[in-house]
């Protein structure tokens, strides 16, 4: 039902997105640093949750709004070429974040730690957007199954995200430490995911394809 040109670009996208500093990395890293893997792997539960909700939300209605308003495919493009030339200016701007030189918080229960999780994500807008403009993109209304590609093809940003995620919570006390000694590596991950967010803004910008074929 997927075509693979649909699946690559829904993993890059998520690739890129969650390797690019947000609320969820920040908040996760902080977390992993100050009060260990056990209270970042809490926090991932939480986030993985707000995705769902989000898969969820975003799906139930786009699938009968996509297919009865066809013409929105062209602002949902546009909005989508916009949001990741956004990210991919935050990458690449002088001064960007630091993900890995948190700053110190107290220590809290695995239930906050959950639901700050939650929260986090659930507040985060990039996830929204990435729900209501990024994927829908990706789906073929030629195959059918609007609503189920779209499960699909968030249940693939959510493996990617959460199994990215879950990496740097495990190695992110070893990752700071590392990129303290060397913080030219930091300017060197941002100029990459920069350059990956900005290549794929230009390619839906210039993609004159109407909403049959959402690639």
């Amino acid at each position: 039902m997927l075509e693979l040109s649909g699946v690559l670009g829904v993993s890059v996208v998520a690739l890129g997105m969650v390797l690019t500093p947000g609320p969820n990395m920040i908040y996760l890293v902080s977390r992993s640093v100050t009060q260990g893997r056990r209270a970042g792997v809490i926090s991932l539960g939480g986030v993985a949750l707000g995705f769902l909700v989000y898969l969820l939300a975003a799906n139930l209605g786009l699938s009968v709004v996509f297919l009865a308003v066809p013409e929105l495919y062209v602002a949902v493009k546009l909005a989508g070429a916009v949001y990741l030339a956004h990210l991919a200016w935050k990458a690449l701007k002088p001064g960007g974040p630091a993900v890995f030189s948190p700053q110190e918080v107290p220590p809290d229960s695995p239930r906050r730690l959950f639901a700050m999780g939650l929260m986090t994500n659930l507040l985060n807008p990039k996830i929204a957007v990435m729900y209501l403009s990024l994927i829908p993109q990706f789906i073929d209304l030629d195959e059918g199954h609007v609503l189920l590609q779209g499960l699909a093809l968030g249940a693939i940003q959510i493996v990617v995200s959460i199994a990215v995620n879950l990496v740097i919570v495990l190695a992110a006390g070893a990752i700071a430490a590392f990129l303290a000694r060397r913080p030219s590596w930091l300017k060197v991950q941002r100029y990459v995911m920069g350059a990956v967010l900005g290549a794929l803004a230009v390619t839906l910008a210039v993609d004159t394809s109407g909403p049959s074929r959402a690639s």
